[in-house]
């Protein structure tokens, strides 16, 4: 059946060469149109799929995506932690001795930021470390979490609150600011984006520009991505007074230069997006 199919497709290439002398059926024009088409004589330019999706292209890179984005002389953790309802209030308790308990042990580990959920994921406690000194005072602290006895003994009574939990090593784009102590009282979102691999740098590239416009009336808090754990997802924390000025404050990014070009090309780059607003815990350095 191959070898029959083979030869007919061979029999219309001849019977089309054969017939350059004649004139053009309809079939051969719709063939020469194609060929035209793909052999544009403005083929340089981007075509109208390009223009379209409007994602910029990159040129080739021997560095990884992190060295160009970030430095790995800080690195953060942030941690998911789903409570059991009932326990929140103990858990929450129980987390401000254990994060205490972190300084005085000398662990270097230093929270930056500790929230619970009120709109997203229900009954989640979200906390953000920083380690000033990379994965060599990462490990340090780590090996005092395992291996500490009060630290072992917090773990057990803390699982029995949970209901599941998740981390991931972060680096901070070193176009946002430095996340730093804040006043009360503030509301916070934490927009969460998992994008297409390979296309960090092009995410990167976009939001550098795009911040501009958003810092003028709002407060970027900080912006990471993901190191150590799930690959290609990016955290942005914004903070604000209440609600209602979020939305004003969001709608107001729309009027400045910039933040629809960098909507535009950033868009076409996420596969999955969520937002959650955080409401500081008593402990939280960020209020």
């Amino acid at each position: 059946m191959a070898g029959f199919s083979r030869t007919l497709f061979l029999g219309k290439v001849f019977h089309l060469s054969t017939a350059l002398s004649k004139p053009l059926t309809r079939n051969a024009r719709c063939i020469c149109s194609s060929a035209a088409l793909l052999q544009d004589e403005n083929a340089s330019k981007p075509g109208w799929l390009t223009n379209l999706l409007r994602v910029r292209t990159l040129e080739p890179s021997k560095e990884s995506h992190s060295s160009q984005l970030s430095s790995k002389e800080i690195v953060y953790e942030i941690q998911f932690h789903a409570v059991k309802p009932e326990a929140m209030e103990s858990y929450l308790q129980e987390f401000s001795k254990f994060q205490a308990l972190m300084q005085n042990k000398g662990s270097g580990a230093k929270l930056v930021g500790s929230f619970t959920v009120e709109i997203g994921n229900q009954d989640e406690a979200i906390h953000i470390w920083e380690y000033d000194g990379g994965y060599p005072m990462l490990n340090e602290a780590n090996k005092i979490y395992r291996t500490d006895k009060e630290f072992i003994d917090y773990r057990k009574h803390r699982n029995h609150m949970l209901r599941s939990r998740k981390n991931q090593i972060l680096l901070a784009f070193s176009f946002w600011p430095k996340p730093m102590p804040r006043e009360p009282s503030n509301i916070y979102e934490l927009r969460s984006y998992t994008l297409k691999p390979g296309t960090m740098i092009e995410w990167g590239n976009n939001w550098a520009r795009g911040i501009k416009s958003r810092q003028q009336n709002e407060a970027p808090v900080a912006g990471f991505f993901s190191h150590l754990g799930e690959q290609y997802n990016v955290h942005h924390l914004w903070g604000y007074k209440d609600l209602q000025t979020r939305k004003e404050t969001r709608e107001a990014a729309w009027g400045r230069p910039g933040w629809d070009e960098c909507v535009a090309y950033t868009v076409p780059l996420i596969r999955h997006m969520q937002s959650r607003i955080l409401i500081p815990t008593p402990f939280s350095p960020l209020q």
